[in-house]
């Protein structure tokens, strides 16, 4: 094996690595997170410190001094005995602002990327909890991350010492993981249904390219955002578009994203299979049926968001928790459950098999749909789960 490869038999995914974390803070051990570029680390930390009920503050050590986290030193003259002592910049987190939360995660980012004066810095901050003046509030839990050395990008060798403290975990790129974090963060449609029919597209990154724009889920996120500034009163043409999401994921993946974009534009719209004005589909292309999957997917779940208001519960799911939801009123969920029908109708009628069984894990296990609404309501819904209900158990 390579030096620098990663060991896949000792790696974990983002989903399975948030569990792991929460034992680490159960232990008050500090966790260091090993990935390349782009992986979605900070983001893993954010919805965990979130679903704790607390709040994530991320540093990046690279782009630091050792003044920012011992404070800048000054003079105290007492009597005929002048002390230096450090004043803090308040990047850190105070008492008082860790009081209201139940749990601050301190993340940070980018640690062996710091010039060892501030790795040094942070060294007391992991060790002692402390630096200089500085303590850290019971309830802050330190992770930290950071990039391998094989992935080409600045990193300093960390004191063994450091090291030491840290619980270490190998992260890997996982499909599964990226899918559910796009859904509950409202990523482009396109750009998951993209994905889903070419998950080698998630992360394509070559630490010997000179490329400077390469895939992976941070640079698809990129082009989530870039193309939902694409509006009605703001439309950009199709040149403006490839050469936008070629700046995020490279020249190659944006041909492949631009092509798959255009194919979409010929399937039915979705706002008409849910309102039952179109029932079948002449395609048999299974990424074509994945790109009109998903948007339609993302309509319903843009309707139920739009229509409905958080009721201040949640509830357990798979991957951590959902937010309870409760209709503006009886007309809108009536509305919406024969919306849903019409969905089901038109995959069960027209999607291929493993498709159609990929649309209902996807309907009722990512985008959670089947807590919308008393879904026993339907007339379709002996016949789902006839077919299906032995694929949703899984």
């Amino acid at each position: 094996m390579a030096k620098n490869s990663i060991d896949i038999s000792n790696s974990n995914t983002l989903n399975e690595i948030v569990p792991l974390i929460k034992r680490c803070i159960k232990a008050d051990r500090p966790a260091f997170l090993w990935s390349g570029p782009g992986v979605g680390k900070s983001s893993i930390v954010a919805a965990l410190a979130k679903e704790l009920g607390g709040i994530s503050i991320d540093i990046r050590l690279s782009q630091m001094q050792p003044t920012d986290i011992l404070g800048i030193p000054f003079p105290v003259k007492n009597g005929e005995k002048t002390t230096v002592h450090f004043a803090p910049l308040g990047i850190l987190p105070t008492n008082e602002m860790a009081s209201k939360y139940p749990i601050v995660i301190l993340f940070l980012d980018e640690l062996n990327s710091a010039p060892p004066t501030v790795q040094s810095s942070a060294y007391q901050l992991v060790l002692d909890r402390r630096a200089g003046e500085y303590k850290l509030p019971d309830n802050v839990y330190i992770i930290a991350a950071g990039n391998r050395e094989g992935d080409r990008g600045v990193t300093f060798r960390m004191p063994s010492p450091l090291k030491n403290r840290f619980l270490h975990f190998n992260i890997r790129h996982d499909f599964e993981s990226f899918m559910d974090w796009a859904i509950s963060a409202h990523i482009h449609p396109d750009v998951i249904s993209y994905l889903h029919s070419n998950k080698g597209k998630l992360f394509d990154f070559d630490p010997n390219s000179e490329d400077n724009a390469f895939a992976t889920p941070r640079s698809w996120q990129f082009v989530s955002e870039l193309l939902l500034t694409d509006t009605e009163e703001d439309p950009m043409d199709e040149s403006m578009r490839r050469t936008l999401v070629a700046s995020a994921v490279g020249n190659g993946a944006a041909t492949e994203f631009i092509s798959y974009m255009k194919v979409g534009k010929k399937l039915p719209k979705p706002e008409d299979i849910l309102s039952g004005k179109v029932t079948t589909l002449a395609t048999k292309e299974i990424s074509a049926q994945h790109q009109l999957l998903l948007s339609t997917l993302h309509e319903m779940r843009e309707y139920w968001y739009k229509n409905s208001k958080t009721t201040g519960n949640e509830i357990a799911v798979k991957n951590g928790k959902f937010d309870e939801r409760r209709w503006d009123s009886k007309e809108l969920e009536k509305t919406w459950r024969g919306m849903f029908e019409n969905f089901l109708q038109f995959v069960m009628n027209n999607l291929d098999i493993e498709v159609s069984i990929m649309a209902m894990r996807v309907t009722f296990g990512n985008y959670y749909l089947g807590k919308s609404t008393d879904t026993s309501k339907m007339s379709c819904w002996e016949k789902v789960t006839k077919n299906y209900l032995k694929y949703l158990k899984d």
